[in-house]
């Protein structure tokens, strides 16, 4: 299981080198999107108070290192507080500064020089430098999926330039570059032991207090460079369920209940005392059908899938409303998502005259594999199973344990869910699952004119040229990749009325809690 997994991914795409710089004139760490304050008008942020919120993971699988394998939200949510990554989400841009405070391309976008915030120090105290960067990327891009977070991006490639200046220079030319820098890329104090990453320090907007089990303590960093957050603290929760986390909120054990999904929403909408936030576009959970090898390489098997469901029938029952109907493109909430592509449409008949030309074998049952990781997966693949079934598919859905489903099925089986916690990007995807070097091809797909359309895409600088490849690059993926993309569930948080400012941006950017407070 790789890193960006059931983690709060992001991604950018659609913002061109001079749309890159223009966003970064001037920004300040951690300027995204926060909750409209449902007290009342006017009401001014109050500092103090502990914030307490439920996140999801299991404690056979916690880990503390930044940049090792994080099943866990839960995780993840602790590191994100603890450590800043060079770029976030932004509210009006994709991306937007964090501990780098701006980025600049060469003239063949193959080089890209950051700058290190000012202020910018550890919890201890120290300067970050650019030595600790660099030291910090290199690891990552060392890690058994170092490929697939930082593509492109040779360990020899990653260079500090200046005390505040680091240097990544890409195999290719690459106008996306910093969309890179949003996910994983922690930053460490240089050489860093493997047994001192419990207390290592961090950049972030939080320090450690305490850790337990998968439980954490986090206090204010009141030397942060991005400014002083309003909270005392946060206390991060680690629930296995979320239905258990749904419950502590309902019973006030907790303030804030996270991607908590759309059972326990339904549940909630009854209590005036509970907020609800929706983030559109948030999680991702297609079908992916092997296209290398197997009973689904023939493209007009997987035309023949995706014509047999119902996409309004899964929105509605799967998602229970709190979700849209996709069109097998993924990157939806990207700004040059191709909103043009005709919307596919529920066609047994076509479907099945495509699986006779086919000569496939409506005779077999073929498994289909996927795992309870995350509210609606397995409901989404009986539905789905009982649907492709009026088109004369025979499917057997296998529910695996975690660990058994990433290291046995993910990247290798015929037929399985996926899920991925992020949408903003048609490049992120494009880049780490559907080039045919992607270090997370899910599908094993090997096609030359996405490869080039891609590399294309990427080594146009104007924004507006880019787009339009970047619209090529999905009818190419339309037609043919390994993904069925029946819809988009919204990510849903709960969350106690004392509450205020809770960020509102998708995948990794609901992570970012230091505008967060409490009206208490």
């Amino acid at each position: 299981m790789s890193v960006t997994r059931r983690q709060l991914m992001w991604a950018t795409a659609g913002i061109g080198a001079a749309g890159v710089l223009a966003a970064c004139g001037g920004a300040k760490p951690g300027a995204g999107s926060t909750a409209p304050s449902s007290g009342a008008a006017g009401e001014q942020p109050r500092s103090g108070g502990t914030l307490k919120i439920g996140a999801l993971g299991r404690a056979s699988a916690v880990t503390r290192d930044p940049h090792g394998t994080q099943s866990n939200e839960s995780d993840y949510l602790i590191i994100s507080l603890l450590y800043d990554t060079l770029t976030i989400p932004g509210d009006t841009t994709n991306t937007a500064p964090r501990l780098a405070a701006s980025w600049k391309p060469s003239e063949d976008l193959r080089t890209w020089r950051f700058t290190i915030a000012d202020g910018a120090t550890f919890h201890d105290g120290t300067p970050v430098t650019a030595e600790d960067v660099v030291w910090s990327l290199k690891r990552l891009r060392n890690t058994p999926s170092g490929k697939s977070r930082l593509p492109g991006i040779q360990p020899e490639g990653i260079q500090a330039e200046d005390a505040r200046t680091v240097v990544l220079v890409s195999d290719y030319p690459n106008a996306e570059l910093p969309l890179l820098t949003r996910l994983t890329t922690f930053v460490l104090k240089k050489d860093t032991k493997d047994d001192a990453l419990a207390g290592a320090p961090g950049t972030g907007p939080f320090k450690l207090d305490w850790y337990r089990d998968g439980n954490a303590r986090l206090v204010r960093n009141d030397r942060w460079y991005g400014g002083k957050p309003p909270l005392d603290a946060v206390e991060v929760r680690i629930f296995e369920s979320p239905q258990a986390m749904a419950n502590a909120l309902l019973a006030g054990q907790i303030d804030v209940a996270s991607n908590v999904g759309a059972v326990a929403a339904r549940t909630a909408e009854a209590r005036k005392d509970v907020q609800i936030l929706r983030r559109p576009n948030d999680m991702a959970m297609p079908v992916v059908m092997r296209t290398a090898d197997g009973p689904f390489a023939d493209a007009r098997v997987r035309e023949a899938l995706r014509l047999a469901v119902d996409r309004d029938a899964m929105v509605k029952q799967v998602l229970s409303g709190y979700g849209t109907v996709a069109n097998d493109i993924l990157g939806t909430g990207d700004p040059v998502y191709a909103k043009d592509v005709p919307q596919r449409r529920r066609d047994l008949d076509k479907a099945r005259q495509l699986l006779a030309e086919a000569g496939f074998d409506t005779g077999r049952t073929y498994d289909l594999i996927t795992t309870e990781d995350i509210a609606g997966l397995a409901e989404s693949a009986t539905l789905f199973a009982t649907q492709v079934r009026e088109a004369g598919v025979k499917i057997n859905v296998v529910k695996q344990d975690s660990k058994v489903f990433w290291d046995a099925t993910w990247l290798k089986g015929q037929l399985y869910t996926s899920y991925w916690g992020t949408n903003d990007s048609v490049v992120f995807f494009a880049s780490k699952t559907m080039l045919s070097d992607a270090g997370q091809n899910e599908a094993g797909w090997n096609e030359p004119a996405f490869d080039e359309a891609y590399r294309k895409a990427m080594g146009t600088a104007d924004a507006t040229e880019r787009g339009k490849l970047l619209h090529q690059l999905q009818e190419i993926e339309y037609a043919g990749s390994g993904y069925l993309l029946w819809g988009m569930a919204d990510g849903i948080d709960l969350a106690g009325s004392a509450v205020r400012g809770l960020p509102t941006l998708p995948g990794y950017g609901r992570v970012q809690l230091e505008k967060t407070w409490l009206a208490r």
